[in-house]
């Protein structure tokens, strides 16, 4: 039977970065990405050579970018979880009453992963997207996931991920992120004022499955001019709150 090796591993993490870094910039050629990772020209070849030929990835003259494959491994993998497909169209329905955008995002390796966004009529134009991963501690929807995971686990994403700063107004200390979360176990749902995109307020509101625990988390998200006053202290919170209980009960009965 054949076993793994320390150069196979080291070779398909040299691959994975690779990837990361043609992600990253868009594309990018051999010498560029060679500089980027400290690597041989030679090497940085051969791997984009074998991506090539199993089509993941795609040269236009002297540049690479990803493969259209990736999309495939992304729409199968997001549709194989029932979270998406029973929160879409609650979400969708949410973003056109709202007008605002309305997402929904899981936890990973102890980040969020955004699985989904609606844009209603007056939506901001952001830079989240399906697939895109943000630090759990500076969105509403992180903080809203982070209340109800047990606190060993948000031990294990804080020592992994730290709390870096994305704004003026982002909790950096453990001290206030408990403080933030207990603030949401008792009224339900989170608010982000600013904490990763400065002008913009989200409200989000936790997904939990029959044990309590975070499995996802509902988010309106608009600019400060729009999301203020009563509307982002009752009206928002009492909506996002209401799409989360529904996924939870079909989640559960359906």
């Amino acid at each position: 039977m054949a076993t793994n090796t320390g150069n196979t591993i080291g070779a398909l993490g040299t691959s994975l970065r690779i990837l990361e870094v043609l992600k990253e910039r868009g594309s990018a050629g051999v010498t560029e990405l060679a500089k980027e990772l400290g690597l041989p020209k030679s090497t940085v070849y051969s791997h984009l050579r074998t991506l090539r030929e199993h089509e993941y990835v795609v040269q236009e003259n002297d540049t690479y970018c990803l493969g259209l494959r990736f999309l495939d491994f992304g729409e199968h993998t997001r549709d194989r979880m029932r979270i998406y497909e029973v929160a879409k169209p609650e979400i969708d329905a949410l973003a056109e009453e709202t007008g605002e955008l309305a997402n929904l995002l899981v936890e990973e390796h102890g980040q969020g992963v955004y699985l989904y966004r609606a844009k209603g009529a007056q939506a901001v134009s952001l830079d989240t997207h399906a697939g895109m991963r943000v630090g759990l501690h500076c969105t509403s929807l992180g903080k809203a996931i982070l209340a109800y995971l047990p606190e060993e686990r948000v031990d294990e994403i804080v020592d992994r991920w730290g709390l870096p700063a994305r704004t003026a107004d982002t909790i950096t200390t453990r001290e206030e992120l408990d403080a933030e979360l207990e603030r949401i176990r008792e009224r339900g749902y989170a608010q982000d004022n600013g904490e990763r995109l400065s002008g913009l307020r989200c409200v989000a509101a936790p997904i939990t499955d029959t044990d309590g625990v975070a499995i996802g988390a509902v988010s309106v998200a608009g600019p400060t001019s729009r999301m203020k006053g009563e509307r982002f202290e009752s009206e928002i919170p009492e909506r996002v709150q209401s799409v989360a209980n529904v996924t939870e009960i079909n989640l559960t009965y359906s």
